[in-house]
């Protein structure tokens, strides 16, 4: 980020790359917090701190801002000290049918049992799954090993079929 002054100039493959993964980022900061308010407002942190970092971050942007996503989470579960706080409720729309209230009840019920998990759980299930990482990249992103990964993922599923039942089955596909 350049400033002239007073003003800023960004790099335009800043800009492409905040239009084009923004939805993206919002909806894992979502995922990992379970408050859309706040996972707007770490996009926003992270987008700036990619911004006035871009020149380190510019070869593998979502990368970077993932790993300053995560690092974010991680701090503000520190300072909550690890206090549980309750979700907002997402503004829903009418529900045309059954199988659409039916859809948000399991996604609202998978949100839920996502809050459940330990933070490290949560977030290599959330960049597995929800951000279609490999275990490499979820290692990379996470800044820990491959077997890491692996038992999170395991403990995490393992907790989450127990927290949702038998009747909500995990399908997972080996990366």
């Amino acid at each position: 980020m350049r400033l002239h002054g007073g003003s800023r100039e960004l790099d335009p493959a800043f800009e492409d790359f905040v239009r084009s993964r923004s939805a993206s980022l919002l909806r894992t900061a979502f995922l990992l917090v379970g408050d859309r308010g706040h996972a707007e407002d770490l996009l926003q942190t992270t987008l700036l701190r990619v911004a006035w970092r871009w020149s380190a971050a510019s070869e593998q942007p979502e990368a970077y801002a993932r790993r300053v996503l995560v690092n974010l989470t991680r701090d503000r579960w520190r300072l909550l000290g690890r206090r549980v706080r309750e979700r907002h409720q997402s503004e829903l729309p009418q529900l045309p049918s059954p199988d659409a209230s039916q859809r948000i009840a399991d996604r609202e019920a998978l949100v839920q049992a996502l809050r459940r998990l330990p933070t490290r759980q949560r977030e290599v299930i959330v960049f597995r799954f929800f951000a279609d990482l490999t275990i490499t990249d979820t290692a990379r992103v996470l800044g820990c090993n491959e077997g890491t990964v692996k038992a999170y993922t395991s403990r995490a599923l393992n907790r989450l079929r127990e927290l949702l039942g038998e009747s909500q089955e995990i399908e997972v596909q080996n990366s």
